[in-house]
């Protein structure tokens, strides 16, 4: 085990209280805790592609962060109709 994948552990581990935030707060926040939550799930997933020298996880990342942010965008329209 290398610093990349120590690294990718420590950061799963720290989604952990995002992920009871986006379950157990408003909207607003598990929103926020969501769009954290993405972004950290893209960084565990450069860590590992550096980690076990996989380029694919790499592509996957930067897809995720993408989509991620995209997709934060889309919710927030949709939250904001709802709410009016």
């Amino acid at each position: 085990m290398n610093e990349w994948l120590i690294g990718a552990l420590v950061l799963l581990v720290a989604i952990l209280p995002l992920l009871g935030v986006c379950v157990f707060a408003g909207a607003v926040d598990g929103l926020v805790a969501l769009q954290v939550a993405g972004t950290t799930a893209a960084l565990i997933l450069f860590l590992l592609s550096e980690g076990i020298q996989r380029q694919g996880f790499a592509d996957l990342a930067i897809v995720l962060a993408l989509l991620s942010f995209g997709g934060s965008l889309a919710f927030s329209h949709f939250l904001e109709r709802v709410r009016q």
